[in-house]
């Protein structure tokens, strides 16, 4: 990633871009404008596989593009080597504002589980989820089909693993022990807050990605301060959730802070044998 992160990348605007620490910023559309170009490595995000055959890996990384206006832009970048040079393959755009829940490389496929906004959702909001795929083929990223039929978003769609914790808000990681979970069962929640066990009900609201979460009950054994403290604290930002979406393949609950402030707890689903 490291090397990615300086590399020549090609495909986003008519001429090729070179990233400095995973960024690039252009010159203004105007002169002391605002507005300019800018492009962005997703750093936690990184495919590796044998998508032409010959023995060696590529990679894939995603980068968001915005030029000022109020869309975010979404690409796939495939790189390789010649020599001890990283260079960029190939690059594609995903789409304005899509949510990645899952991703994946099967042969020479690249695969995308995404939330986008559907022919009837605004682009702030979108509620269609779909899978996307592309194949390497030469120097270009071709789409190709999916096979999988698009539907609408709902609380279906993270109903059966197990998520867990991984942070209080962003950049607040939470702490691997005792580790905080969250189940979906149809209208229903449930979970270990750190101490105890909690349960609740959630509702969808009219827009894709509202969600209210009602009062929690749940056990009350007593733990060590420090702990009963966090799992207080998780437990009321719990109840204030408003909308739920997903974020480079983290379950992401909005919440509404004191301050009037929006916070998000993230979560990551079990691994088996995890």
């Amino acid at each position: 990633m490291d090397e990615i992160a300086n590399a020549t990348i090609a495909g986003i605007y008519d001429a090729p871009i070179q990233l400095q620490g995973g960024k690039y910023e252009g010159e203004p559309f105007e002169p002391q404008g605002a507005s300019f170009p800018r492009v962005g490595l997703i750093e936690e995000f990184l495919l590796t596989g044998d998508m032409d055959g010959d023995g060696v890996e590529e990679a894939v990384v995603m980068l968001w593009e915005s030029s000022g206006g109020s869309g975010t832009y979404s690409y796939l970048a495939a790189l390789g080597r010649e020599g001890s040079e990283v260079v960029n393959i190939a690059t594609t755009e995903i789409g304005d504002r899509v949510q990645l829940r899952d991703a994946r490389i099967s042969g020479n496929r690249i695969e995308l589980d995404i939330v986008q906004a559907g022919p009837e959702d605004a682009g702030c909001c979108p509620g269609e989820m779909a899978t996307l795929a592309w194949a390497l083929e030469g120097n270009s990223l071709n789409p190709v089909e999916s096979g999988v039929e698009p539907g609408r978003l709902s609380i279906a769609a993270f109903a059966g693993p197990e998520w867990v914790l991984r942070n209080l808000d962003r950049n607040e990681p939470a702490p691997d022990e005792p580790e905080i979970t969250l189940l979906f069962e149809e209208d229903r929640i449930a979970g270990g807050s750190g101490c105890n066990r909690y349960m609740g009900t959630v509702t969808e609201g009219e827009m894709p990605g509202d969600l209210t979460v009602g009062l929690l009950a749940g056990t009350m054994m007593a733990c060590p301060p420090e702990v009963m403290e966090f799992e207080d604290r998780y437990r009321q930002q719990l109840e204030k959730v408003v909308k739920y979406g997903f974020m480079n393949r983290q379950l992401i609950l909005s919440f509404e802070k004191d301050d009037g402030n929006i916070g998000a707890l993230f979560f990551t689903p079990r691994q088996i044998g995890e």
